[in-house]
């Protein structure tokens, strides 16, 4: 047997008090680590508190109004439609082209500008921009810095057929004054 080099250390001798400080020890790293634990990491940023603005009223639904066409037994299709505040107080205004489910030929649109009131169950025509006993079918429509722009194909006579109009022109409408205003746009050109 060999003999150690060095006489015998106290501390290599585990006894009991050396194991129920090592635990204390261990457990108050524990119990440091987790209440002092960094917050959780997200990828999302840190919002600042702001306050939240009205929501925006939402434009009228052109499928709840009651457009001033008289289909008979067939219905009224909504063909395009547009929003935009065309008056200027902050609510949006919905324009729509329609005209009559026509199972044959191009039937005239009609232009219709509707708004709504927080009140109003259903929204309300405000305007006619385009009678559809005007025979006019509307192209190239959009609503874009509180206007209203279309190109317009109608008939030069009631002797041309419906199936071929003859006269295009470009038209812009403007809310001045209380009403809706039309005009040609710049640039415009006539067939």
């Amino acid at each position: 047997m060999q003999h150690p080099a060095a006489p015998e250390l106290a501390h290599t001798t585990p006894r009991p008090i050396h194991w129920v400080a090592t635990a204390t020890a261990v457990s108050g790293a524990i119990a440091l680590a987790s209440v002092l634990h960094p917050a959780s990491a997200t990828a999302a940023q840190p919002q600042a508190e702001t306050k939240s603005a009205p929501a925006a009223p939402a434009p009228p639904d052109p499928a709840k109004a009651d457009f001033p066409l008289d289909c008979g037994p067939t219905k009224i299709l909504i063909v395009k439609q547009a929003t935009g505040d065309l008056d200027g107080d902050g609510r949006p205004e919905t324009v729509a082209v329609v005209h009559c489910d026509a199972s044959m030929g191009t039937p005239p649109d009609g232009v219709y500008v509707l708004t709504r009131t927080a009140d109003a169950p259903r929204p309300r025509v405000v305007a006619t921009l385009v009678n559809p006993k005007d025979r006019l079918t509307v192209t190239d429509f959009t609503v874009r810095d509180a206007s209203v722009t279309a190109t317009l194909l109608g008939y030069s006579s009631a002797d041309v057929p419906s199936c071929c109009p003859d006269v295009k022109s470009a038209v812009k409408w403007q809310w001045k004054g209380g009403a809706f205003i039309r005009s040609t746009p710049s640039g415009a050109q006539t067939m």
